[in-house]
């Protein structure tokens, strides 16, 4: 049998006794909770929701992952969306007009709207460029973040976050997350992103997740019949240490 608690929180490639390979975050259980949970008389490893028991693993790999992996912080789960998000996402956030009030747009404003968003989203995995989480706390999406239009070596973040979960710190825990996963892991030099001057709790969540205002452009943003100036701020990628000879 393998010692598989060193894999835990870590991101792994699987490759089972039936030639099946399984590959992402790791999540090692003992054998006491997965004969207690599902009848199993020794340890495994999940990924994602799938249960390989040691007896089954061929091999296990560490992997350096790319794209839209499920990041893990102290409080939520940064995941893949699934087909099944359409709807709780229509629900809470597609019929939240606060949502547009400082960017007149949501994806999710109709259920046909959010079908269609998840669709594309899940699409995308296909390319290791794609990042597009749902905040996941305890099985409740309260939230999506992503980064888009990558160009130059640069991309743009955003977020929603549930009415009611607001003000709570999640959405500066996700940015955190996201903003050392794009520059540290995938080696994007500078991520921005943008908000309207009098959206307080955005600017907020940017600055403490360590973001920079680099720019204000002057009635750059016109949503509802209402003007703001658009903030424009950055994070760029910390410069490593040199090596000591």
């Amino acid at each position: 049998m393998m010692e598989l608690s060193q894999y835990d929180h870590k991101y792994v490639r699987i490759t089972d006794k039936f030639g099946e390979t399984f590959s992402g975050f790791a999540r090692h259980e003992d054998r006491e909770f997965i004969m207690c949970e599902y009848g199993g008389d020794e340890d495994g490893i999940f990924i994602e929701d799938v249960l390989i028991y040691n007896s089954l693993i061929a091999s296990i790999e560490e992997i350096v992952p790319h794209g839209t992996a499920e990041l893990w912080t102290e409080q939520l789960v940064l995941r893949r969306y699934r087909p099944d998000d359409a709807e709780p996402l229509y629900q809470r956030l597609g019929t939240d007009p606060e949502i547009i009030q400082y960017s007149g747009w949501n994806p999710y404003a109709t259920l046909e709207m959010a079908q269609e968003t998840v669709r594309s989203f899940i699409d995308s995995y296909e390319n290791e460029g794609s990042y597009s989480w749902v905040m996941d706390w305890e099985d409740v999406q309260i939230g999506t973040i992503g980064a888009y239009d990558y160009r130059n070596d640069q991309i743009e973040v955003g977020f929603s976050v549930v009415r009611g979960w607001r003000g709570r710190g999640f959405a500066t825990e996700a940015l955190e997350k996201v903003l050392d996963y794009l520059t540290e892991n995938e080696g994007i030099s500078c991520v921005t992103a943008w908000c309207a001057s009098e959206n307080a709790g955005s600017k907020r969540v940017l600055e403490k997740a360590g973001m920079k205002l680099v720019r204000t452009e002057k009635d750059g943003l016109s949503v509802g019949g209402n003007t703001y100036d658009r903030l424009i701020y950055e994070y760029r990628r910390k410069p490593r240490e040199r090596q000591s000879q």
